[in-house]
């Protein structure tokens, strides 16, 4: 018998792979960044596609075979789709998704990844948003000291940050960006 993994997971990305079978990136709190087969998610009346859409958060049970990881449970803990402010917040999402997944290609055991995805969402459901290139910027960096690509010193030391905080990061903009880019060329991206 197989062991199930039971751990908090957000969807980051869902791909279409048969009739009803999708192939979910999931970022854990435990095991990093996986991909599971959801099957028959996609049938009228499915119990998982609730917890599966993209952006939400939820525990899920995950069991690892020779095909790679499947999902055998969903429950939905948060929408963060549903509580983003706008388009534009939605698109921002998007864009630093997409840049995580091509800085993690595949499957990583990181768990450094998960609280800091997480305050993102958060921050973007609590924080103005004039504010929020702030947090997409302080994500970022995040995410590239993480992965080794970034030694320089976080705002805020990585802690959570006050609205005056992504303001400072407003008026240094520059200097951040710079330091981004340096970090993706780094990663051979």
């Amino acid at each position: 018998m197989r062991h199930k993994y039971e751990t908090s997971g957000i969807v980051l990305a869902r791909v279409h792979t048969g009739e009803a079978t999708t192939l979910v990136t999931l970022l854990t709190s435990d095991l990093g960044v996986v991909q599971a087969r959801a099957q028959s998610v996609r049938k009228e009346g499915a119990k998982l596609a609730a917890g599966l859409v993209t952006l939400a958060e939820s525990r899920v049970i995950l069991v690892h075979g020779k095909e790679g990881w499947r999902l055998t449970g969903v429950v939905l803990e948060e929408n963060w789709f549903m509580r983003l402010p706008s388009v534009a917040t939605q698109e921002m999402v998007r864009r630093v998704f997409g840049l995580l997944l091509r800085l993690v290609p595949g499957e990583a055991q990181d768990s450094e990844l998960f609280p800091i995805v997480r305050s993102f969402l958060e921050s973007l459901t609590t924080v103005p948003e004039s504010l929020h290139d702030a947090i997409e910027i302080l994500t970022v960096l995040r995410f590239l000291a993480a992965l080794g690509l970034d030694t320089g010193e976080l705002p805020g030391g990585g802690g959570v940050l006050t609205e005056e905080q992504f303001a400072t990061i407003l008026a240094d903009r520059k200097v951040y960006v710079d330091r981004i880019n340096t970090g993706i060329a780094a990663s051979g991206l």
